[in-house]
């Protein structure tokens, strides 16, 4: 009979995860590679990664490109540095090839949009790569939106919103010399110029299956998540991990309307809903809310347009879709499904 013991099995939350191979993808124009690497190396320390390479985006590559050599490299979790430009690009090559590899965030942008609503840490380089490092995955869906252009359609994956309105004015009138000097504050100086912009407008709804329907207003949002800054939810039920869509119609005139819709959004669908749980948000003659996997927007006119929190030209009609899961990402949000 062996006097050796048994081996003891080590707990499962005890033991060290395999080692995977990272890449970063990287944008040069939010930060120096020197500086990344500088953090990377602090923050690495026993985290589970075997081997870092790296790939730098371009203006003529904002990150496609660089997320397919990555992969072709063998990158089991992509570290995406650099705005939401940068991270959409990304998570759009992952989505549509259905890629088996993470992805994480260092947000370096001015909106950091996707990463405030993953509750990804904003402003805080050695935390968001710690995150990155050594976080759990997610899943998380990523919408498409077909817009129709005179040249043809256009095919584009966004993890935050798109839509047409007051907010894709404001960023066609924002000064990108003051953006890069005041941040998100520069949409500010652009607000009064993009409410004048947004007339009142009549256009048709098509969602799911359903039947077109005959709407009016000057903004109309489609969302997969639905907070911007300053901890403000547009869209408050918008949920990146429940497979779909939120969209909001917005249709205020004359400060009286205005205010009021100040007050849904702030209050109705935001704090009195934090204190009351309530489990609807409140829609009112001048803020429609709606839930859909499939939104149709068709418009009179060509208007401005926006992807993510940026422009993205004129859109006369537009399709929206949902992929569900197509992602998974490091972050500290909580699976809902």
């Amino acid at each position: 009979m062996s006097l050796t013991s048994p081996p003891t099995s080590v707990p499962p939350s005890r033991r060290r995860p395999p080692e995977m191979r990272a890449a970063i993808v990287w944008n040069p124009s939010k930060i120096e590679r020197d500086t990344l690497e500088a953090e990377l190396a602090q923050a690495r320390g026993e985290a589970p990664i075997e081997d870092v390479r790296w790939w730098e985006t371009t203006e003529e590559d904002p990150g496609q490109g660089a997320a397919e050599a990555a992969l072709a490299a063998g990158a089991e979790v992509l570290i995406v540095a650099g705005g939401d430009g940068t991270v959409r690009a990304v998570a759009e090559h992952l989505a549509s090839t259905s890629a088996d590899a993470e992805m994480a965030i260092i947000p370096l942008g001015t909106g950091n949009l996707f990463a405030r609503n993953l509750d990804i840490p904003i402003n805080d380089l050695a935390a968001a790569l710690e995150l990155a490092l050594a976080g759990e995955a997610r899943p998380i869906d990523v919408g498409w939106v077909e817009i129709e252009r005179e040249g043809g359609p256009e095919r584009h994956a966004f993890v935050v919103m798109v839509g047409f309105g007051l907010d894709a004015h404001m960023l066609a009138e924002t000064d990108d010399d003051l953006k890069d000097k005041a941040g998100w504050l520069a949409y500010v100086e652009s607000l009064g110029r993009a409410w004048s912009a947004s007339d009142v407008i009549p256009f048709t709804i098509t969602t799911d299956d359903g039947a077109a329907q005959d709407r009016e207003g000057h903004t109309v949002l489609v969302a997969n998540c639905g907070t911007l800054q300053g901890g403000m939810r547009l869209v408050p039920d918008a949920d990146p991990s429940d497979g779909e869509l939120d969209y909001l119609v917005l249709s205020a005139e004359g400060l009286a309307q205005w205010l009021g819709t100040l007050k849904t959004m702030v209050w109705d669908n935001g704090l009195k809903r934090l204190i009351h749980t309530s489990d609807e948000p409140t829609s009112t003659d001048s803020t429609e809310h709606g839930r859909a996997r499939k939104v149709a927007i068709a418009l009179p006119d060509a208007h401005a347009f926006e992807i993510d929190g940026e422009e993205a030209g004129d859109a006369r009609a537009f399709t929206v879709t949902i992929q569900p899961s197509a992602l998974r990402v490091r972050s500290l949000i909580t699976d809902t499904r």
